[in-house]
């Protein structure tokens, strides 16, 4: 079992997300806009990613949290390896699986019904100039959810993502073009483990778990309120609930 390391901080109050979390500011960075899609296959997410890294950057709308959930798909990542992949594309079609390459980093992973996707829009020069400290920010979030459920989790010595005593419960992997970030976590919630016997997940032997499996769940809604208020506390934004789109 790999060792835990940096157990979660103690629990926040489990309240409903405000959408004012914290004080207002001027400056555009100040701001998370939270963007509850549902579901929405890979394809689809990342062309609407693209659209806004785009906008972003040139300055027209604040940092986005954007969460969502995937059909059954697994992708590799700029650093995949073909022998993470433990099934042919055609196998993975007859089992309802659908395939891509994408270009986030790290190596293959599953998303699937029961996972909370998250896809942060950031802007780094308005938070920091460091993709490490921008990693480590998105693991201190979901450590600090996990632990309103009354899960300890923390990090794994050499890998990315996030572990309990369990197995690990989330994985992490994102894209920085011009300091703007994209792609990002997938927290297992209640999602069917065995569609990850199709893959190596990125790249590691132990076992993977989720919060149902812990026996700790929580509704959809509950742990999206959680990671949001992670969010406005590691980043320290002002949390603001948008329409969809």
């Amino acid at each position: 079992m790999p060792e835990v390391l940096e157990p979660a901080a103690p629990a926040l109050p489990n309240r409903d997300l405000p959408n004012a979390a914290l004080p207002s500011r001027d400056r555009q960075g100040a701001v998370f806009e939270l963007r509850d899609l549902g579901p929405v296959s890979y394809a689809e997410a990342f062309a609407l990613q693209r659209d806004f890294v785009g906008q972003r950057k040139r300055g027209e709308i604040p940092d986005q949290l954007l969460i969502l959930e995937h059909p059954h798909v697994i992708t590799v990542g700029r650093n995949g390896r073909d022998e993470n992949l433990l099934a042919a594309p055609e196998v993975l079609a007859r089992a309802g699986i659908d395939f891509h390459h994408t270009d986030r980093g790290g190596d293959v992973t599953y998303h699937g019904p029961g996972q909370i996707v998250g896809y942060p829009i950031v802007d780094l020069r308005e938070w920091k100039r460091d993709v490490v400290a921008y990693v480590r920010a998105l693991e201190q979030v979901l450590i600090d959810a996990l632990a309103e459920f009354g899960i300890e989790a923390g990090r794994h010595a050499g890998a990315t993502g996030v572990w309990t005593s369990g197995g690990k419960i989330a994985a992490i992997g994102v894209h920085i073009s011009r300091w703007v970030t994209s792609h990002g976590f997938a927290l297992n919630v209640d999602t069917d483990l065995n569609y990850f016997r199709y893959i190596v997940p990125c790249g590691l032997t132990e076992p993977v778990t989720s919060m149902q499996a812990l026996g700790r769940p929580g509704s959809r809604d509950q742990v999206v309120a959680s990671v949001a208020r992670g969010f406005a506390r590691v980043f320290d934004r002002e949390m603001i609930q948008r329409e969809k789109l």
